[in-house]
C-alpha cells in the first residue's frame, strides 16, 4: 500500500513533529511535510498552543519559498482537524491548497475530529491513506492519546538509583547518583510534560526548583506540589520564577482557620491552592490526575519524588511509565526507590515491559510501560 518514497517522506514529517516536543501542549506533535515531483516543497511542526498548526505551517512554507501544493501529497503525523478550536479546521486549509492525495500516519483520537477530518478531505475529491508510521507516530503522542481516549495525562515517574536500587543515602543526601549526561536526558523529559509533580519532603529535604535548564526550551512545565497539610517553606525554591511557570499545591482540605491561613500565605504569592481529598485525610491522587486532564488540558505529567510518594502513586495505580536511571555502583543501606508494602504472592506484583534502554555516560536508562 505504501511505497519506500513513502516511507521517507513520513519520516520526515514525523522528525518535524519531534520539533515540538517541549512546544506544542496541550495540542498533540504534529508534523507535515508536502512533496511535489519528488521533492519536499513545504514543511511545518504544531507550533505553540494558539498559534498555527503544522498543516498551516507547512503551507505557509511552501507559499513562502513561492512553491504551489496543488496536485501535491501532503504527509502529515496526525489526522487534520475539521472543527474550529483556538485556530481554523486544518482540513479546511488543506481542501483550499488542493493536493493530489493526504497520506496521514494516525487518525485523531479527539471525539470532536475522529475520522471527520479525513472524510471532509475524501468529500472534496482527495485521495487519502490512513496509518503510515502509526505506531511512530503514537509514540509521540502517548499524553494526548490517553487525555483523549481515558480521561487521564500519561504518567511517567523518573527515577535515579544505584545498581541496588537506592534512591538516596540514610540521611536522605542523593547528589548526585547520575552523571551529568544522565541528568540532561532527565530534562528532556521535564521540557516535554505539561507538569512536573513532587511531594512535599522532596521540598523539604532537597528544595528543588524542578524547572528546565540543561535542554532549551520556550516552556517551562507547571509545577505542582502534593502537600496534605501545606507544609511547603514559603521560602522554597520551587515557588520562585513564577513568571516563567505556574505552581499548583494540592493539599487534603481547606475546611479549618488554620489550612485557610497557610492557603492565603501561597496565593497572595500567586500560587495556586487546591483542596482534593480522600476518605484518609491525603490527597486524592487518581481524582487529582484527573483533574489536570480534563480541567486543565495536561497530556503528560512528569513525577519526580521521594519514595513515600512514590508508593502511594504505584500503589493506586497512578503510574503509566518508569523512566529508571541505574548508575553502575552499590550503595548497601540507603532509601529505595518506592514505599511499597510486601507482596503476599508474586501473583499480586504490577509487571513492566521494557520498550527502551540506553545508556548515558556510564549510567543505563530503562524505560517501562505497564503489562
Amino acid at each position: 500500500m505504501y511505497t519506500v518514497v513513502d516511507h521517507q517522506f513520513m519520516s520526515e514529517a514525523i522528525a518535524e513533529a519531534q520539533k515540538a516536543l517541549y512546544l506544542s501542549n496541550p495540542n498533540p506533535r504534529v508534523g507535515c511535510v508536502i512533496v511535489k515531483d519528488g521533492q519536499v516543497i513545504g514543511r511545518g511542526f504544531t507550533q505553540k498552543v494558539g498559534s498555527a498548526h503544522a498543516e498551516v505551517q507547512a503551507l505557509a512554507n511552501a507559499k513562502a519559498l513561492g512553491n504551489d501544493p496543488a496536485g501535491s501529497t501532503i504527509y502529515v503525523t496526525l489526522e487534520p482537524c475539521s472543527h474550529t478550536g483556538r485556530t481554523p479546521p486544518c482540513a479546511d486549509a488543506l481542501m483550499n491548497a488542493k493536493p493530489a492525495k493526504v497520506i496521514v500516519a494516525m487518525s485523531d483520537p479527539n471525539p470532536l475530529v475522529s475520522g471527520k477530518g479525513l472524510e471532509k478531505l475524501r468529500t472534496a475529491g482527495i485521495e487519502v491513506q490512513c496509518g503510515l508510521l502509526e505506531s511512530e507516530a503514537q509514540a509521540l503522542n502517548r499524553g494526548f492519546i490517553s487525555r483523549m481516549t481515558r480521561g487521564l495525562p500519561w504518567v511517567r515517574m523518573k527515577i535515579a538509583a544505584s545498581l541496588d536500587g537506592k534512591t538516596a543515602l540514610p540521611d536522605g543526601r542523593s547528589q548526585w547518583i547520575t552523571g551529568p549526561l544522565a541528568r540532561a536526558d532527565g530534562h528532556h523529559w521535564r521540557a516535554q510534560a505539561c507538569a512536573i509533580v513532587t511531594g512535599v519532603g522532596t521540598v523539604k529535604e532537597d528544595d528543588p526548583t524542578l524547572n528546565v535548564r540543561d535542554v532549551h526550551t520556550e516552556r517551562q512545565p507547571w509545577r505542582i506540589i502534593v502537600d496534605s497539610k501545606l507544609e511547603t517553606p514559603v521560602s522554597a525554591k520551587i515557588l520562585n520564577q513564577l513568571d516563567h511557570s505556574a505552581v499548583i499545591i494540592v493539599c487534603a482540605s481547606l475546611d479549618s482557620t488554620d489550612m485557610q491561613q497557610k492557603a492565603k500565605a501561597f496565593t497572595e504569592r500567586g500560587i495556586e491552592v487546591i483542596a482534593m481529598a480522600n476518605p484518609f485525610g491525603k490527597v486524592d491522587l487518581p481524582k487529582l490526575f484527573a483533574y489536570l486532564a480534563t480541567e486543565r488540558e495536561m497530556n503528560e505529567i512528569h513525577i519526580e519524588a521521594g519514595f513515600k510518594l512514590n508508593g502511594s502513586l504505584l500503589r493506586e495505580h497512578c503510574v503509566d511509565e518508569l523512566l529508571l536511571y541505574y548508575a553502575p555502583f552499590l550503595m548497601g543501606e540507603g532509601i529505595g526507590m518506592a514505599n511499597i508494602s510486601p507482596l503476599n504472592s508474586l501473583d499480586s506484583r504490577q509487571d513492566w515491559q521494557v520498550i527502551d534502554h540506553s545508556l548515558f555516560g556510564p549510567d543505563l536508562r530503562m524505560r517501562l510501560i505497564k503489562k
